[in-house]
């Protein structure tokens, strides 16, 4: 399989992955984290989860790939391609804990900082484990 069509199909299942994660988060906090509302009100559209929603799954399924496409030679950890999106997401998570966690204070947003981080390395580990089987790579 090609690179781009890869690194698609990774993105689609690191997202589904994390989405998952994210959901899970909520329903044990009783919603009090509310990501997707928190999404919405970074890009100016807040009370409309749905839209958060969709340019969540945009940026997981489009755009970090295509970002890990470009920069995963010039990540650490490799040749493994599930080792650098790791790392890659780690990268991706500093941004998302500090401009997504919305009103969160005390013990609740250490518990957000680690279950988002757990859940950045989960979409990392996914997208490059992925794309490294699509392209038959070791």
């Amino acid at each position: 399989m090609k690179r781009f069509p890869s690194a698609v199909a990774a993105g689609v299942s690191a997202t589904t992955v994390m989405t998952l994660l994210l959901l899970l988060l909520e329903v044990e906090t009783r919603s009090a984290m509310d990501i997707f509302y928190v999404i919405a009100r970074f890009i100016g559209t807040p009370n409309d989860p749905a839209v958060g929603f969709a340019l969540f799954v945009v940026a997981g399924v489009v755009a970090w790939p295509l970002l890990f496409l470009a920069l995963e030679p010039y990540l650490p950890r490799g040749p493994d391609p599930a080792a650098r999106g790791v790392v890659f997401a780690s990268l991706l998570w500093v941004p998302f804990v500090i401009t997504g966690r919305g009103d969160i204070g005390g013990p609740l947003l250490i518990l957000f900082s680690a279950y988002t981080l757990f859940a950045h390395w989960a979409y990392g580990f996914t997208l490059g484990a992925v794309y490294g089987r699509l392209l038959d790579r070791a």
